[in-house]
């Protein structure tokens, strides 16, 4: 079980590979769309340890790969519509979404995610978990994405709670880095999904 601190003020959840399991829905949908939108096949292992990037950083890297300018609109428009559709394959982390239920009374509690508003709002709304927050900061709300400590520092400031106050709950180096600029404390949710066996509720539709 995930344990919080004591002294912690208020939790700031990563969305995607922490509360929600959409890693394997983002590659489904960025392959189709990078075909269908730039003519390119690219190989499912070229994501491999980059779910913690932005559509931007993402995109950053196919353009120095190939050396090429991309539609970068037409490409990350084409993914999130993929990703919408196929939204209803998506489950919940439940060793992670449990903790957001239990403290829901107990802490302020916000989702922090370099992902879009549009597809973060949808895929904690159709697992049922947005009732559960605060407040949602995403890639929408900040200049900068992770590494970047922006987006934990907005959730906190939303939350009126100083940053060494926060614990956030991330599944990725970029995240973890993010949460260390910003001043606050961290866990990895990686050991804690692996060892649970079961990431994902049974009761999710």
């Amino acid at each position: 079980m995930i344990q919080v601190p004591a002294g912690t003020q208020a939790l700031l959840f990563d969305c995607d590979g922490t509360l929600v399991d959409s890693l394997p829905l983002y590659l489904q949908a960025w392959l189709r769309a990078f075909e269908t939108a730039a003519g390119h096949v690219l190989a499912p292992e070229w994501f491999h340890g980059r779910g913690g990037l932005s559509e931007q950083m993402v995109l950053d890297l196919l353009e120095a790969e190939l050396g090429r300018t991309l539609d970068r609109p037409a490409i990350v428009g084409a993914a999130r519509q993929a990703v919408l559709e196929i939204l209803p394959d998506l489950r919940e982390i439940g060793i992670v979404a449990d903790l957001a239920r239990r403290y829901r009374t107990a802490l302020p509690m916000a989702v922090a995610s370099s992902g879009s508003r549009q597809i973060v709002v949808a895929s904690l709304t159709h697992t049922g978990l947005l009732p559960l927050f605060d407040t949602v900061v995403t890639v929408d709300d900040v200049r900068r994405p992770k590494p970047a400590p922006d987006l934990f520092l907005e959730a906190a400031r939303r939350l009126n709670v100083p940053p060494a106050g926060c614990l956030v709950l991330e599944d990725s180096t970029e995240g973890l880095a993010a949460a260390d600029a910003a001043g606050m404390r961290a866990v990895d949710v990686r050991p804690y999904i692996m060892s649970s066996g079961r990431p994902h509720a049974s009761s999710q539709a």
